[in-house]
């Protein structure tokens, strides 16, 4: 596989071999190309499934001739046991990233690739301040993320040190039934201290997930899920420079406790992106002109998450059924992930910056300390601080002119074990928001993959305060009353 790079981000890189089964284009593609290329395969789509480029998408729905033993050729092919040799990084596929989280190793036996998943009590850090004891697989929350190829045979065996029976469900994943892990109808549920087996041969691409599927409320609330990645054996589409995996998940911790509460049906408190909160996510750190690929995925209990990215415009190219017909792909700046789904969105990141990402829920973006109070906007305390002090040492009345001086609790007294409403350190000021949001950074040149800190405009290129000589210039009277012109023509 190629690594070539050019510092040119609108120039695109040669290919030193062939990557993909269609025609090649430019990892450099803008975004006014990219929607130009969207209009037009949505205008000749029909061309598009008689062409080899569709022919190529041989798993995806849509495609006239299905791969035979592809997850679009279902049916007995599907639970065959032949396989391919094991597909390795760097040769077969690009690694995907998992920012905060993990993956899950493996090695080769006889062709086999042979896995080994821990089930177990974990200490896990949702951000600083904020640390829970919840149930994962090797010592992480969530899972390590899992990633094979299409054509891979695959063993699991699991491992259960919890002190309740479990199962691994592998969500999505097209394999035979008595694999597929639900607790009591495709197998006995693995009991404390034993060891099972499940092994199937990959027969798809895409994103799926997996879980306990045992006490799902208890197991799947207290963080037993993961990211189950399938490359494809033969790459369709342009090539990908960076592959991100963001598992979506949503929690309730009560203030000053140390376990999440697994019956919580409405109210969740902490909402998390790989099992962090904003502000301890990590950043999506990527190179101008690198095409981009994002895959969610949300085994949240009650909720969808709409993820919304700043700056961009990008193609929603996955579903968990597989790969869309580019024919049928969309543009969108937002992309809802439903509860038990995935969705991945690719885009060229031409536009160089610090982008928010975030679910637009916005009680999503906020975190425990902001739940359950109540609605003082508006309100007049005067001297009432004053008078509650003496009672209660320290009482500060907040929320009347909104949620936005809550970014300050980090530097107040909160319980132990808990974290702020919202709140973490920008570089102008402090960003209020929590939860389900993160940082999309996008740099010219990278030294090393690490942070790479906060992002410098080019001048002229900042928003700021107005001047008053700019204020003459256009006209602006900053006390004149507001005006608004009708929103409909006016009549008679």
């Amino acid at each position: 596989m190629s690594t070539h790079r050019t510092d040119d981000p609108r120039t695109a890189p040669e290919d030193t071999e062939a990557e993909t089964t269609n025609p090649p284009e430019a990892p450099g593609l803008t975004r006014r190309s990219m929607l130009a290329r969207t209009g037009a395969s949505l205008a000749t789509g029909a061309l598009l499934m008689k062409s080899g480029a569709a022919q190529a998408q041989s798993d995806v729905p849509g495609a006239k001739r299905p791969r035979q033993g592809s997850a679009a050729d279902t049916g007995g092919p599907v639970a065959r046991q032949t396989h391919l040799p094991p597909g390795r990084a760097g040769r077969d596929y690009r690694p995907v990233v998992v920012p905060n989280g993990s993956k899950l190793p493996w090695k080769d036996v006889n062709g086999v690739k042979v896995f080994h998943m821990v089930a177990q009590e974990v200490e896990h850090e949702f951000a600083p301040g904020l640390k829970a004891t919840c149930w994962g697989y090797n010592g992480h929350v969530h899972g390590p993320t899992i990633e094979v190829v299409e054509g891979d045979r695959v063993r699991f065996y699991v491992t259960n040190r919890l002190p309740a029976n479990t199962t691994v469900h592998w969500h999505g994943i097209l394999l035979p039934s008595g694999m597929d892990g639900v607790g009591g109808l495709s197998q006995k549920s693995i009991a404390p201290g034993e060891t099972y087996r499940y092994e199937f041969t990959v027969r798809q691409s895409g994103t799926g997930m997996y879980h306990s599927h045992h006490d799902e409320m208890t197991q799947m609330a207290l963080g037993m899920v993961g990211m189950f990645i399938i490359h494809p054996r033969k790459p369709v589409g342009p090539r990908i420079d960076r592959d991100f995996a963001i598992m979506l998940h949503e929690w309730r911790i009560d203030p000053g406790t140390k376990r999440p509460d697994p019956n919580e049906m409405t109210d969740f408190n902490i909402l998390t992106m790989n099992a962090r909160a904003f502000p301890g996510t990590e950043p999506l750190v990527v190179r101008q002109g690198e095409r981009v690929r994002i895959r969610f995925g949300n085994l949240s209990a009650m909720d969808h998450h709409p993820i919304h990215l700043h700056g961009y415009q990008f193609l929603i190219t996955e579903t968990d059924g597989g790969r869309i017909p580019e024919s049928a792909q969309w543009p969108e700046t937002t992309v809802l992930v439903p509860t038990g789904s995935t969705r991945t969105i690719e885009f060229v990141a031409d536009e160089p910056g610090d982008w928010a990402m975030h679910c637009h829920m916005t009680h999503h973006v906020m975190n425990q300390m902001g739940h359950d109070l109540p609605n003082v906007v508006g309100m007049k305390p005067g001297n009432l601080d004053a008078k509650v002090r003496p009672l209660l040492p320290g009482y500060m009345t907040m929320g009347q002119t909104g949620m936005g001086d809550m970014g300050g609790m980090h530097h107040m007294p909160v319980p132990d074990n808990s974290i702020a409403m919202v709140g973490g350190k920008g570089p102008y000021d402090e960003i209020t928001m929590g939860g389900m949001f993160t940082i999309l950074k996008v740099r010219q040149r990278l030294e090393g993959e690490g942070d790479p800190g906060w992002y410098t405009p080019p001048p002229g290129t900042l928003a700021q305060l107005a001047l008053a000589d700019e204020l003459r210039r256009d006209g602006i009277d900053v006390n004149a009353p507001p005006g608004a012109d009708p929103g409909s023509p006016r009549r008679g």
